[in-house]
């Protein structure tokens, strides 16, 4: 069972999980700049308070002890929880180590973590001033929050809000899709490109050309049917008038000789369907593509063809400067040379000529002609003549039109190119198939 995928709930939750993530680096990097500004204030502010209360109590020697005591009182306080010491004078605490350098310092200081600065003046009288780092931290953490907190509090807002712009956006898609359901199968129309996001519409255009050409292909087969359903009716028809003139027949020699236009009619008929199918076989799909000897399917049928061109007088021949092997299909080969040639042997008269001519490989690719000396085609009917069931007015023989047809689409098939000309020397006709470039 295929996994079912809805780019809806992809683009949610991918967009949303960029929102969340967003915040989340918004909130840390927030609080590491104001973790680092925290510190940087706090080292800041014990300098200041050190150098301060240092000047305060060296400008009146003589009130030495009340100028302590105020400086003290003015400024120790609870909420910043600065303490301030001066050596000698004050009692040496414990953790005040008597090799410390004058400078900043993160002591462990009854069990809590504090940053220290202590001043060394010119007479190496020390001034010591401490505070807790929880107090930096704290506003480090608050920062943060204030970053981090609206995010949290919208971050169900912005989800719905998400959900609604991605199926907002996604609704012409949904459109499209409903428009191309209710499209009539006999003939589809083509997608609208108004009010569609630049990003789809080169999908709606690829769209409309497959559609055009599904479009022209339901033409083409209809118009197929149509004429398979006229030419089938006609010999069908004459059968029925052949085998009622055979019933009506008084003697036997008089049946034999209503016998005779009834087999004809039989197997024109006979043909006709065996074109009608391979035309459906090769429109069906390719077979294999393995490597085919074409000059011995050539040798293969002029063998089989040469009975009929001995009764017309015609010299048919086989030209080949070297041996050639093209891949394909054999079965797509021997249509496209079949046909070919029935079409010379078929309007080429009596003691005319038809020449398979083997190709090499060249600038236009490999490939073959079959060439004749009959009467050619008109040039505004050379490109007409591979339509199905087109026949030329001035045509005498007795062809379904399907020939030609047969033989392009023989061709396409395998990457090949079938072309007719005339041939510039004299009168005649040349066939050509090639492949390749």
């Amino acid at each position: 069972m295929m996994k079912e995928r809805s780019l809806q709930r992809r683009l949610t939750l991918m967009l949303g999980g960029a929102i969340l993530i967003s915040g989340l680096l918004s909130g840390i990097i927030s609080f590491v700049l104001a973790y680092s500004e925290a510190k940087e204030f706090q080292d800041d502010t014990l300098r200041q308070i050190a150098l301060l209360t240092s000047r305060s109590l060296g400008a009146l020697p003589e009130n030495k002890g009340l100028r302590q005591d105020n400086a003290k009182m003015f400024l120790d306080d609870t909420e910043s929880r600065i303490n301030i010491l001066h050596l000698p004078g004050d009692a040496r605490p414990g953790w005040l180590a008597e090799d410390l350098s004058p400078g900043l310092h993160t002591l462990l200081i009854g069990g809590e973590r504090s940053r220290i600065f202590l001043r060394k003046d010119v007479s190496g009288k020390l001034t010591v001033v401490t505070q807790p780092t929880d107090i930096r931290d704290e506003l480090a953490v608050n920062s943060a929050l204030r970053t981090f907190a609206p995010l949290v509090f919208f971050l169900p807002v912005m989800a719905w809000l998400v959900m609604r712009i991605v199926r907002s956006e996604l609704m012409p898609v949904g459109n499209l899709a409903g428009y191309l359901d209710a499209q009539p199968t006999h003939q589809p129309r083509p997608l609208p490109d108004t009010d569609v996001p630049n990003e789809i519409i080169p999908f709606v255009h690829a769209i409309n050309r497959l559609l055009e050409r599904v479009n022209t292909l339901m033409g083409q087969q209809r118009r197929f049917v149509a004429d398979a359903a006229h030419e089938l009716r006609t010999p069908l028809t004459a059968l029925s008038v052949q085998v009622q003139n055979l019933r009506r027949a008084g003697s036997l020699e008089s049946m034999k000789e209503r016998i005779l236009p009834l087999q004809d009619g039989i197997e024109r008929a006979r043909k006709l369907t065996e074109q009608l199918l391979n035309l459906a076989r090769i429109q069906a799909g390719a077979a294999e593509t393995t490597s085919v000897d074409i000059s011995e399917m050539a040798r293969g049928l002029i063998a089989e063809y040469l009975p009929l061109a001995e009764t017309k007088n015609i010299d048919l021949g086989l030209d080949e400067a070297a041996r050639l092997t093209l891949m394909g299909t054999p079965e797509n080969f021997r249509l496209i040379l079949k046909n070919g040639l029935e079409n010379a042997l078929q309007y080429v008269p009596e003691g005319g000529e038809v020449t398979i001519k083997l190709l090499p490989s060249n600038d236009d690719g490999s490939g073959f002609e079959i060439l004749d000396n009959g009467p050619g085609i008109p040039v505004s009917e050379l490109k007409r003549v591979f339509d199905p069931f087109y026949r030329l007015s001035a045509e005498t023989g007795e062809g379904s039109g399907l020939g030609l047809a047969i033989a392009i689409e023989a061709a396409a098939c395998q990457g090949g190119r079938v072309s007719l000309c005339n041939r510039p020397e004299d009168r005649g006709l040349i066939f050509r198939y090639l492949q390749g470039s």
